[in-house]
């Protein structure tokens, strides 16, 4: 994955960076505090943690690819800011083996939910890493946009067999061991005790255009943002995007 500041890489990112950016400058008005710590569980090589650090936030990456770690090292080396950006090898079940228990002010969820044996207990994992006060920022593969895709290849039966499966997957040759709709991201995130502060369909359109034409048709990279921005807030969209991502906060939680 790439940074959110890379233009191109936008189409991937663009959404979901500027909800958690808005989340995190309320949370430095709220607090008072200009740097908040942030838990980036499953975060890789840093595609948020790099840019959340060039904020002034402190983030701690979590993952558990020593590879991935060293891409985040490097990443936060170049960008300058490796004094705020930490990385330990861990998974979302084992969390609480390297981090402590409600020590951060943001945790990001992405990318996680899809993998772990106990999607339920990962939220809840990463809820309890949270002050009285946090929010959590849940990003996981959508069912729906993955029915589509395989439908507008022409693999009939496959988006067929992702709509019936109970983890929404198309067949053994599925990458993803576990997609989800809407409505069960946001009972997650309520099951684990958090109040759903908004709901985002991410690339409803990015991965159906044709990279050709955002590469070479003038104005179209950015119409197609603007596209993705609009469309993500709206409930209709959200059973076609690509990926779902609600932010949740604590019943705690005050705004700025």
């Amino acid at each position: 994955m790439s940074d959110p500041m890379r233009p191109r890489a936008s189409l991937r990112t663009a959404v979901v960076w500027e909800v958690l950016k808005d989340a995190l400058d309320r949370r430095v008005k709220a607090t008072g505090r200009q740097a908040l710590d942030v838990l980036d569980t499953g975060g890789g090589s840093g595609n948020f943690a790099v840019p959340a650090a060039r904020l002034g936030h402190r983030v701690t990456v979590v993952d558990p690819s020593p590879n991935a770690l060293f891409a985040l090292e490097r990443r936060a080396a170049e960008a300058d800011v490796a004094d705020r950006v930490r990385g330990v090898q861990g998974d979302a079940h084992g969390l609480f083996d390297v981090v402590e228990r409600g020590g951060y002010d943001v945790v990001l969820c992405h990318g996680v939910l899809e993998y772990v044996d106990d999607p339920a207990e990962g939220v809840r994992n990463a809820v309890a890493a949270l002050r009285t006060e946090g929010v959590l920022s849940l990003l996981a593969a959508g069912l729906g946009g993955a029915v589509l895709a395989r439908a507008l290849a022409g693999h009939f039966t496959e988006a067929r067999r992702a709509l019936d499966d109970p983890n929404g997957r198309w067949g053994t040759g599925d990458p993803v061991p576990r997609r989800f709709t809407a409505e069960q991201l946001t009972g997650l995130v309520e099951g684990a005790g958090l109040r759903v502060a908004a709901v985002h369909g991410v690339r409803v359109f990015a991965d159906l255009v044709p990279g050709v034409l955002v590469d070479t048709e003038p104005g179209a990279l950015d119409a197609l943002l603007k596209l993705e921005a609009a469309a993500a807030e709206l409930a209709a969209f959200h059973s076609v995007a690509t990926q779902l991502h609600v932010l949740g906060e604590t019943k705690g939680t005050t705004a700025a």
